[in-house]
């Protein structure tokens, strides 16, 4: 069976895994972001804090996906909730660093102009700081995704969603006649997937970066 032949036969499995694939990846995304920009809120302003976010949420990138995979499961269990907490855990860092630097780097003019006419702590942060930041920080999430996209394939060692699934048959059954396609339709998927989320990111961009800052 040629690979062209593979799709159309298994073309409602692979878009199944596609779709729980990327749904995987934008829902711990949308976390990673959240627990890392609220981190970068809370530390950036200290050098030594900000700092010590950064290598904690990095020194969780030198644990392979597959040990920490494995180490969640006797935890958690198979399924989703390893596959959510690692994803979670490893999208972390680029956020993370992206969001400190973004706001340290913001001009102390600015939020010295902000605190005189009267901005609190809260609104300096939400209607200056943050949206000068947001373009680091979107890049953070761009990195952020092209990583978790190949993480993700891996939560199937641990009956997790998505096109890891198709890859680990394919692995498993090397010799087969459809081993190598099988191989093949998850990564090209994967590799299709993360094209997409980059060109939604470079769209979201365009629409809530002003013109000036993007220059």
């Amino acid at each position: 069976m040629s690979f062209w032949e593979y799709l159309v036969s298994r073309h409602q499995q692979l878009l199944t895994d596609a779709y729980q694939h990327a749904s995987a990846v934008f829902q711990c995304m949308v976390i990673a972001t959240a627990l890392g920009v609220a981190l970068s809120v809370l530390t950036y302003r200290s050098m030594w804090a900000g700092n010590l976010a950064i290598l904690s949420t990095a020194s969780l990138l030198t644990v392979p996906s597959l040990a920490a995979i494995g180490l969640l499961i006797p935890l958690v269990g198979l399924g989703v909730p390893p596959t959510v907490i690692t994803l979670t855990l490893y999208g972390l860092l680029p956020v993370v660093r992206n969001a400190v630097v973004g706001l340290r780097g913001v001009d102390p003019n600015l939020v010295d102009a902000a605190t005189g006419i009267g901005m609190s702590r809260a609104a300096r942060l939400l209607r200056v700081e943050l949206p000068l930041a947001w373009p680091p920080i979107l890049t953070g999430i761009r990195v952020s995704t092209q990583i978790l996209m190949g993480i993700a394939a891996v939560a199937a060692y641990a009956s997790g969603p998505g096109l890891g699934n198709e890859i680990f048959r394919g692995i498993a059954s090397l010799g087969s006649a459809n081993a190598i396609n099988q191989v093949l339709a998850g990564t090209i998927g994967i590799v299709i997937l993360a094209l997409l989320f980059d060109a939604a990111y470079v769209l979201l961009g365009r629409l809530t970066i002003p013109r000036g800052i993007r220059v």
